[in-house]
């Protein structure tokens, strides 16, 4: 089954683009899908000699962590060469793992869900660094996905569900969906039968088309592009909701990376859609181009995080 799901693109290993117990108790929820979907195993991948200096690449895969690595290739190799450097990457199965090794200074830049960038930011100070653009926009949106034959026309047609959420720091895939139930008075706990985590968003969409589960929330571009390329995906599936839209995920750099470096890098990323080496690459991406990306640009995201905090009291 796994064959149709290699999907060689930065979009979805950003969406565009990789845990801390929220809700949860603490409770292993880890959703048992046997075989049918990619579990969320962590695999190294091999150094990219340079000829001086290491640049370190954590990578937190919105995919399963066994084909997110594949959709870096081209960048990696474009990086290698234009910034003379040896490159390391370090792949994790979950956006806090991730962000631990840039605040442990183990990893220089990562690209990473936008709450997580927030929650480092607030935590050691994470910088925010530069961002996809992809399809002209930088923004996305959670989607609430339910099998093709269910019934359910709204979240509230999911009480007593199975529900599954990605990543307990995932904003489309947990943030999003827990905010619209504090809307309406509500907790995972308290409304659903029982809700569990997949760890990525395409093992959330296959849990969906093989009625696994009753719903899920997924992020837009990794639905979109999924049910492009596997007509199938969206004949077995049904987006009910779409909220947002949210600052897509960016790219971030430790606080401590070095400033000319970091201009180096910066440099390297922007010109991409300048030459034509980087063109290919970020057309295997599946992204337009790296462009620098404001703050503000997750202020709705920081607002829903702040309102189930003050919810919790």
């Amino acid at each position: 089954m796994m064959g149709r799901w290699a999907l060689p693109s930065l979009l979805i290993a950003l969406a565009v683009v990789l845990s801390v117990a929220c809700g949860d108790g603490g409770a292993d929820r880890s959703l048992r899908l046997d075989d049918r979907v990619d579990g969320a195993t962590v695999r190294r991948a091999p150094e990219l000699d340079g000829t001086a200096g290491t640049l370190r690449i954590a990578i937190a895969g919105v995919m399963s962590p066994s084909r997110t690595l594949d959709a870096y290739d081209q960048l990696l190799s474009y990086l290698k060469t234009r910034l003379d450097m040896q490159i390391t990457v370090d792949q994790r199965s979950s956006y806090a793992e991730v962000n631990d090794l840039i605040r442990t200074g183990q990893a220089d830049i990562a690209f990473v869900c936008s709450r997580a960038y927030l929650e480092g930011r607030e935590q050691f100070g994470l910088q925010l660094f530069l961002a996809p653009e992809v399809g002209g926009s930088l923004s996305y949106y959670s989607y609430l996905v339910v099998p093709a034959a269910s019934s359910a026309t709204s979240l509230s047609d999911l009480r007593g569900k199975l529900f599954a959420f990605s990543d307990p720091l995932s904003n489309t895939g947990k943030l999003v969906p827990e905010y619209q139930l504090l809307l309406r008075g509500e907790t995972p706990n308290t409304f659903f039968r029982r809700y569990e985590y997949t760890g990525s968003h395409d093992n959330s969409i296959l849990a969906v088309a093989d009625r696994l589960v009753d719903g899920a929330a997924v992020d837009s571009l990794v639905y979109d592009y999924i049910v492009q390329r596997n007509p199938e995906i969206g004949a077995r599936t049904r987006v009910i909701a779409r909220w947002g839209p949210y600052g897509i995920p960016p790219l971030v750099v430790s606080p401590t990376l070095d400033v000319q470096l970091r201009g180096k890098i910066e440099r390297a990323l922007l010109d991409m859609n300048q030459d034509e080496d980087g063109l290919m690459a970020l057309a295997a991406l599946g992204v337009d181009r790296f462009v620098p990306i404001s703050d503000s640009a997750y202020d709705s995201i920081r607002a829903m995080v702040a309102a189930l905090k003050a919810g919790e009291r």
